[in-house]
């Protein structure tokens, strides 16, 4: 999965009723991080588009999806591991299969492809 898609999965995952205490702390953990850099980018509005994701994330995915691009959330190595950890909890047969890893390394991001299982080289010149 893209880090974008793994941290919508995680909020999604973390919001749910059926989300345990340990969870529970994992996931307001991973808002408070989004928050952190949503403020820390002067985008503290976008705070409230995280709140509202939790009620209706089928009506402001496109938006969330955009603004934590914005601030560079898919590329922070912290919200990336939180998520991950979240649903590693919530999702344990998932996370054993290799669903929620993502590796990027370098300075910019040139291609991204995911896929649930296998290994893609990809190069740029």
């Amino acid at each position: 999965m893209d880090p974008v898609s793994i941290i919508l999965s995680a909020l999604v995952a973390g919001g749910a009723k059926t989300a345990g205490d340990v969870a529970q702390d994992a996931y307001n953990g991973l808002k408070a991080l989004i928050k952190r850099k949503f403020e820390s980018q002067g985008k503290s509005d976008s705070a409230t588009i995280l709140d509202k994701y939790e009620q209706k994330p089928e009506k402001t995915k496109a938006l969330l999806e955009d603004e934590l691009t914005e601030v560079g959330a898919d590329q922070d190595e912290e919200i990336i591991k939180a998520a991950q950890k979240l649903l590693e909890q919530l999702k344990p047969q998932e996370a054993a299969e290799g669903k929620f890893n993502v590796k990027i390394s370098g300075g910019t991001v040139q291609g991204l492809t995911q896929q649930n299982t296998g290994t893609i080289t990809q190069n740029f010149s």
